[in-house]
Formats: C-alpha cells, sequence, structure tokens
C-alpha cells in the first residue's frame, strides 16, 4: 500500500491524538504523562522503545526495516507552555493555565500517524527508522537531554523533523535548503549607580537613565557595526529597578535581551561589540555594569541533500503544488543542535485557514491549527524515511 493511501486511512486517527493531547498539555520536563501516552501507542503497534530515564520523560524508538541499510531518524517535540486557553472548542485545555499553544500536540500526532505507516511499510525500509520525541523545545534544552540519552544518536545518519506554521496555508509545506531559523540566545545586564532622591538628581547616578540609554545605543551594534548582509536582531524584552516609587532614584537596575542571527561567525564580533556599548555607556554616566551572556539555541540550516529528498517527499506524498517557499525566520528552534553533528532538514507545514479559526499567533492563547492536514505531513515523515534510506543503501 502506498503513502497516499495511508494518508487517508489514518486522517482521523492522527485528528484524534492531536485533540487529545491538547487537552492534556504538560510544561516542560513535565511530560511524564504524555510519555506513558506515546509508550502505550507504540506498545499496540508492536514498536520497541526506550523512556529517558533522566526525568521520565522523552522516548526513543526504533522501526528495524525489513532490508540492512543506515538509520534514519524522525522527530517531534512535546511540550506545551504557561498559557491560560480561551478557545471554546470541545477539545480544549482541560488543565488551567496550561495550553499546546505552538503547535506541539500536532507534532506529535504527526509522528505516531508516520509510525502506523511505517509499520505497514516495512518492505520498502533499507534500514532503520528512529522515533525520537523529545521534551522542552520551548526551553531549548531537549534536544541535548535527549542526544546524551543511549547510543541512538551515534547511530542515526539523518535526522528530519518540522513544525506546524501559521504563516503558510493549510496544506502547503516550506523545506528549502540552507539558513531556515535563527540562533536564539539570551542576555543579562546589571547596572550598578548611586541611588538617592529625586529632588537630588545631581547626587545620584541614575541606574534607570542607563539603561534606557543602553537600550538605544544597543540597536546600533546591528545597525553600524555588523555587515547588513548578515541579519540579526538585539532586542531587549524587559528593564526593572531596585525601586519603584515615585520619589527615589534606583542605584541599580538590570535588563533581558535576546539576540538572534542565521551564521555563528558574526558572534565573536557582535558580542565584543555588545560589551563595549554596555560597559563604555555606563562610564559615560559614572555607572558600572556587566554583561551575563548565555548562548542558548543554534541557527536552524537544512542541509541541501536532505532538503532535496524531503521537498521530492512532499511532492510524491502532497503533489508539487504543496512545495511552497517561506521566508527564513528568526524563531528559535532546538532542533538546531542535531544539525551541528549530521546532516538533516526541518520543514514547515502549514496549517492557516482562517474559516475555522486557525489564524492566531504561535504562543497566544486563542491558537488553533487545520488538522485535517496532519495525516499528510505524516505521509512526509514516512516518505523521507523511505527515500533517504534508499538513496543511502
Amino acid at each position: 500500500m502506498g503513502v497516499a493511501k495511508l494518508v487517508e486511512q489514518y486522517q482521523e486517527y492522527v485528528r484524534g491524538l492531536r485533540r487529545h493531547f491538547h487537552q492534556y498539555p504538560e510544561l516542560s520536563y513535565e511530560e511524564q504523562e504524555t510519555t506513558k501516552f506515546i509508550a502505550n501507542e507504540l506498545e499496540k503497534m508492536g514498536i520497541p522503545y526506550e523512556i529517558n530515564p533522566e526525568k521520565n520523560t522523552g522516548i526513543i524508538a526504533v522501526i528495524q526495516g525489513a532490508h540492512e541499510g543506515k538509520c534514519v531518524g524522525l522527530r517531534a517535540d512535546m511540550d506545551a507552555l504557561p498559557v491560560q486557553e480561551i478557545n471554546t472548542f470541545d477539545f480544549k485545555s482541560k488543565v488551567d493555565g496550561r495550553m499546546h499553544a505552538c503547535g506541539h500536540d500536532g507534532h506529535m500526532a504527526v509522528l505516531l500517524g508516520a509510525a502506523r505507516m511505517l509499520v505497514q511499510m516495512k518492505e520498502e525500509l533499507y534500514g532503520s527508522v528512529y522515533l525520537i520525541f523529545q521534551p522542552a523545545e520551548e526551553n531549548g534544552t531537549g534536544a541535548p537531554y535527549m542526544m546524551r540519552f543511549g547510543d541512538w544518536f551515534e547511530r542515526v545518519d539523518s535526522i528530519f523533523g518540522g513544525h506546524i506554521w501559521l504563516d503558510l496555508p493549510a496544506g502547503k509545506v516550506s523545506i528549502e535548503a540552507g539558513e531556515r531559523m535563527a540562533a536564539a540566545d539570551e542576555f543579562y545586564v546589571t547596572i550598578h549607580g548611586r541611588p538617592g532622591h529625586g529632588s537630588q538628581p545631581h547626587q545620584t547616578v541614575d541606574a534607570v537613565v542607563v539603561a534606557s540609554a543602553m537600550v538605544m545605543n544597543l540597536q546600533t551594534v546591528v545597525s553600524r557595526s555588523l555587515n547588513p548582509i548578515d541579519s540579526a536582531a538585539i532586542t531587549i524584552g524587559g528593564i526593572k529597578s531596585d525601586t519603584y516609587r515615585f520619589n527615589i532614584i534606583a542605584g541599580e537596575a538590570s535588563m533581558a535581551g535576546t539576540t538572534r542571527y542565521f551564521n555563528r561567525h558574526i558572534l565573536p564580533d557582535m558580542l565584543e561589540r555588545m560589551k563595549q556599548v554596555i560597559e563604555n555607556t555606563a562610564k559615560a554616566y559614572g555607572a558600572t555594569a556587566e554583561l551575563d551572556y548565555r548562548e542558548m539555541v543554534p541557527p536552524v540550516v537544512n542541509d541541501p541533500e536532505c532538503s532535496r529528498i524531503a521537498a521530492a517527499a512532499v511532492a510524491k506524498v502532497m503533489g508539487a503544488e504543496a512545495v511552497s517557499p517561506m521566508r527564513k525566520v528568526t524563531g528559535g528552534e532546538d532542533f538546531g543542535f542535531y544539525m551541528q553533528h549530521k546532516p538533516c532538514c526541518f520543514a514547515f507545514f502549514g496549517l492557516y485557514n482562517e474559516e475555522i479559526g486557525a489564524c492566531h499567533s504561535h504562543h497566544s492563547n486563542n491558537f488553533n491549527l487545520d488538522d485535517s492536514v496532519l495525516s499528510a505531513a505524516s505521509g512526509v515523515y514516512v516518505q523521507y524515511a523511505i527515500d533517504w534510506l534508499l538513496e543511502h543503501r
């Protein structure tokens, strides 16, 4: 039986899984019940698996094909967000203050659907397929957590993953080679001034004024210190001081921010310039400041060969018209950790369908997706595994 027939056969199965997962969201590293549910589904299919014992969440399962060959991995993330859902459909979240507001419920359903299809297509598999159910994508640490579990990562030769995406109509898939998602680092700045009375500013070093100047000056790092060919962003997400009263000048302030970039070669220069701006801005006002910079998630860059195979898989399963170009995005994804070591490909699967309210931003409390297209995504995962293993047998 071909993949297209299985896509049709398992459409309701995949949709039902997504709606189950949506009702029972769990945050990063708290996905123990989700892990148990997935394990139970795998047992029904006769697929061997192991649960990561470090936090009792995350699963590696393997499907052995009928023929010897290499190993390909298929990945889905599992965690939800601390968001209060306001949707009113009957499968809305049953957990107060928790919601699958990014589509990871759909990702798990897609991979389980792919598992069922692959079990029926073992005769076409020249090698093994690893199923990677990964926790904690939202905090950027789930991929390394799974990479250090067992020896699956050493064995796998290529990994395919994807994300349901708002910027594409339902039924379209973006699979271009090259840069697709940005590195997402975070940083913190601590400013030390001198506090005092609001009526006597000349006796103080106002940490809030210093922080305000830094916000503006840091923007010149991108606009005047980096090559404009190398797109990047520096964003200050919040500022706070050690006081909040109308007549007190703050002596301490702090800022939290993020940087986004696609090419890691620009990081040393960008980081050095940020330090200069922060330290010299503080000095100009008579204050001092420290930068705490943390590299978090590397960029997502599709391997050209993997991207070619994936685009062909989309065309086979969904039709050539489903392959749709889309600009790269500055959101981050810890799938980039896998890409630092293995040839990989990451797809964007369109979810936008205004007629059913699937038109709201990721991470919003009324986020929804068109789950009628999820089984087709399962088929793409299956076709990629079949085709990659066939080409590399």
